[in-house]
């Protein structure tokens, strides 16, 4: 089949979006290929196409495990063999998962980027017979990137080991990242495909504000829909929610320090409607893929132009008119001025912090290669009286440097480990008669659990004993008291891997020149994002397509500068008719029922003209008029 009649068996799509055929012929041709497509764009389809008409099995590399998860289900929902490893799941579902790719005719396998280097993974590698290697969220291999993750430079070293081409895709990339992005990757050649990031639907609104709540709730009033406001803490987004949903306003809140159950079931909410506006930190959005998010609201100014890009993008990914709020003061400029110091402590510091976690896990001299620790932040800075966000940044900076990798906010599962022989097992006596089955069930599932806690699948377990989670809790529970299984109950938590022996001081590595670097990208970052909300001599998403090397564009017409009228468009098209066609737009997305309350929530702030404008169009009869 020809990639378009596959794209038409399986999506039923008459024709590709831009750039989506060129990546794919590039690809097909056995070229290593960057794509960097605007948040929406259509990734998918870029990769999982050609690896239909490929034989073979694509191996697909992405942090995000929601979005892992989907795609699975989605590839399956079409009759499409894929499977997916991803933390969480235990040895005996890895290699079953492995010897299905290698074996089973699977068409993808979805894997996170810790496990590339695990001992299973590469053992697996010389049999898997790999199609292409698909890097998700490109811009986390490169060390020049906002959001630079260690393990993805696994993804380099596996490449020596097949010939297949890479097909790299990102939504946020400088050209310095892109070019960071290929030498890591091991590009045979360069070869970049970029499509432009123009979002002609989203308006880019940034209002300098010092009653950022009462701007919250006056754009959900002026803006019907769905929406997400994003905020820096966790405190706050409950705060925000909280007082939300007091004025009548149906919000929840999201962040990482939520169970696994509760983030899925408000992420469920708010995709199904439940919950009109979620109000979160940065964990949510990632591969959340809801079309019809008309609002984005960032109540704290971003640290980078690439953050706020890609989280103001999930706004009115289905074409349809949508606003990016950014809400700033001076306390948020000055918080950013300040925060480099704070991400960046001294390197002396960072090495004393590396010898302080060893001494609080009481790890001695070339030991703790390979343990697996639960890390309490706040424990450990109490325990030496130091202040949490240096520690934190310190912690993140070992971790570039390779010493350990920091898993935060992990959903650990139950594991247990039986403390007595089969032989003396059988002779216990035990007070509940449904223990029995229990530890018979365990011993036939895991065969390692006489020798080290097994992670088990509780679920799993509870189904085969007939038996709810709960009761099967309690049951484990009694087993341990009795003495009979180490019993170490599932967590939320964040985790330590410890990837050499403890260093003695004065030889761990923390290249100070690229500390040096690091800082100096970072504070030109935070320089950007302040021009960016501070100047007002450029159209707002002209600025950001400069930034991200698109130097060929021209004013939106729909920020809050351009209404303002501060520039104009070319083709002769007036800043009143760009005024009048949103409004039109706007008051019809609402059935024609607003009041001048909500309207000039919309548009009041960010243009000074929206009255004149709004009488003609009542008076022409192009709209009705205000309820109120």
């Amino acid at each position: 089949m020809t990639a378009q009649e596959v794209l038409t068996t399986y999506w039923g799509y008459d024709s590709f979006r831009p750039m989506q055929e060129e990546i794919i012929r590039e690809a097909l041709d056995g070229r290593d290929v960057l794509a960097i497509m605007p948040t929406g764009g259509g990734k998918s389809v870029c990769f999982q196409v050609p690896a239909l008409m490929k034989d073979g099995i694509a191996l697909v590399i992405t942090p995000l495990i929601a979005l892992m998860k989907d795609q699975v289900q989605n590839l399956q929902a079409r009759g499409i063999r894929a499977i997916a490893i991803h933390a969480g799941m235990n040895r005996r579902e890895v290699d079953l998962a492995l010897n299905n790719a290698a074996y089973g005719d699977y068409k993808f396998l979805y894997l996170s980027p810790e496990r590339l280097q695990t001992q299973l993974f590469q053992a697996y590698l010389s049999v898997l017979n790999i199609s292409f290697i698909v890097v998700d969220e490109a811009h986390c291999i490169s060390q020049w990137g906002y959001d630079f993750r260690p393990n993805y430079l696994e993804i380099g070293r596996i490449r020596s080991r097949t010939d297949a081409p890479v097909i790299a895709l990102t939504a946020t990339a400088t050209p310095l990242v892109a070019d960071d992005i290929m030498d890591r990757l091991k590009f045979k050649e360069k070869n970049l495909l970029r499509s432009s990031f123009e979002r002609p639907n989203l308006s880019y609104i940034v209002r300098k504000a010092q009653d950022k709540l009462g701007q919250i709730r006056s754009v959900c009033d002026g803006v019907p829909g769905s929406g997400i406001v994003y905020v820096r803490s966790r405190a706050r987004a409950q705060e925000i929610a909280d007082s939300l949903s007091s004025a009548g306003i149906s919000a929840s809140f999201y962040h990482a320090g939520l169970g696994a159950l509760d983030r899925a079931d408000r992420q469920e909410a708010w995709k199904s409607g439940r919950t009109r506006v979620m109000v979160c930190t940065n964990a949510f959005g990632m591969g959340i893929d809801k079309p019809d998010v008309r609002f984005v609201v960032h109540a704290d100014l971003p640290d980078s132009p690439e953050a706020y890009f890609q989280e103001a993008g999930r706004a009115g990914r289905d074409g349809k008119p949508s606003y990016a709020v950014l809400l700033w003061n001076g306390t948020d400029s000055q918080r950013l001025k300040q925060i480099e110091e704070v991400s960046f402590p001294s390197l002396e510091y960072i090495a004393d912090i590396y010898q302080k976690v060893h001494i609080f896990f009481e790890i001695p001299y070339e030991a703790g290669i390979g343990r697996m620790l639960k890390f309490d932040l706040a424990a450990f800075c109490k325990q030496y009286h130091l202040q949490q966000a240096p520690a934190y940044y310190a912690i993140k900076y070992i971790e570039r440097e390779g010493h350990w990798t920091l898993a935060e906010d992990m959903d650990i599962q139950t594991r247990v480990r039986i403390d007595i022989d089969r032989t003396a097992l059988y002779k216990t006596d035990l007070p509940d008669p449904l223990m029995p089955h229990v530890l018979e069930t365990l011993m036939r599932l895991y065969t390692g659990i006489f020798s080290f806690a097994t992670p088990i699948d509780e679920e799993d377990v509870a189904r085969r004993c007939s038996v709810s989670i709960p009761q099967l809790r309690q049951l484990l529970y009694g087993l341990s008291i009795n003495h009979v299984i180490r019993y170490i109950p599932a967590d939320h938590a964040t985790v330590l891997y410890i990837h050499h022996g403890r260093l003695e001081p004065g030889n761990v590595q923390l290249s100070p020149q690229r500390y040096k670097l690091l800082r100096s990208s970072f504070r030109e970052r935070v320089s950007t994002m302040l021009e960016f909300v501070e100047e007002d001599s450029e159209c707002r998403s002209q600025f950001l397509l400069r930034y991200f090397g698109q130097s060929e564009s021209v004013p939106c017409g729909k920020c809050d500068l351009c209404r303002a009228g501060r520039f104009s468009r070319p083709e002769g098209l007036g800043m009143t008719e760009e005024l009048s066609s949103a409004i039109s737009e706007w008051i019809s997305a609402r059935d024609g029922k607003y009041t001048l309350t909500q309207i000039r929530s919309a548009f009041g702030v960010a243009d000074e003209n929206y009255l004149p404008v709004l009488r003609k169009l009542i008076d022409d009869g192009t709209v009705p008029p205000p309820e109120d």
